[in-house]
């Protein structure tokens, strides 16, 4: 079997829309879909057109709970932009979505980690806001009690593969549309180094699985010009190159 996964599409339609067709060369049974499937800059309506388009397993992302849940005058920008260009049947379909499931009893599908969905499972902010690799021993904490071969997470938008003592996987796909960020409450920040739209593969075989990273070129530079004329310099920044400043 071998399943395609994504996360984190931020409503960059472009770099969905790659992601997909490079999916469908690379014979995958199924597509995991890990959430935050709209808020950005970019396209929300279109980007979330495509995804129901699709028989994704699907699940809500913190910023899907947010715009599920209107914060009013705490709403993120990033959030507030997205509510503003969806409609109804689009937050219908952002509402139904589970915070995370299980597919065929093997692999366990959550944004941030299966308790929390804006706590990084393989990663920590360290105090100057930058992500660094987390202890073993706090992932394996967070594991605890889900006894899956193979763990999924987002919310990072890193792509990392940790093995556990006892050989579960936990995977992180990386992000389809946004390889860079910046949020200054708390100061946290990402950059992937590349522009690329990233996904990952999993496969298994004889009852064993594995995993492989996919980062996948597509116009980039018109989605950092789409964030740049909705008023986001920080996101044109980051799409246009993958890093931030």
């Amino acid at each position: 079997m071998r399943l395609a996964v994504i996360s984190d599409i931020h409503g960059n339609r472009l770099a969905l829309a790659a992601v997909l067709a490079d999916i469908g060369g690379q014979g995958a049974d199924a597509t995991l879909n890990l959430g935050d499937h709209v808020s950005g800059p970019l396209w929300p309506a279109e980007t979330a057109a495509m995804l129901m388009a699709n028989d994704f397993t699907s699940i809500q992302g913190n910023h899907d709970r947010a715009l599920a849940a209107p914060a009013g005058k705490n709403m993120k920008s990033t959030d507030a932009f997205a509510l503003a260009h969806i409609g109804e049947s689009e937050l219908a379909w952002l509402r139904a979505l589970p915070p995370t499931r299980v597919f065929e009893n093997e692999v366990l599908l959550a944004h941030g980690t299966p308790r929390s969905d804006t706590t990084y499972w393989l990663e920590f902010v360290h105090r100057k806001g930058r992500m660094l690799p987390a202890p073993l021993e706090e992932i394996e904490a967070e594991a605890a009690g889900f006894d899956y071969p193979v763990l999924l997470c987002g919310h990072s938008h890193i792509q990392r593969l940790v093995m556990l003592a006892d050989g579960r996987l936990v995977l992180n796909p990386g992000s389809v549309g946004c390889p860079a960020y910046r949020d200054d409450k708390p100061l946290q920040y990402m950059f992937a180094g590349s522009p690329h739209a990233r996904y990952a593969l999993l496969d298994r075989q004889n009852g064993v699985w594995s995993a492989s990273f996919r980062a996948v070129p597509y116009d980039h530079h018109q989605a950092s010009a789409r964030a740049g004329a909705n008023g986001r310099a920080d996101w044109a920044e980051g799409l246009a190159t993958g890093w931030i400043r």
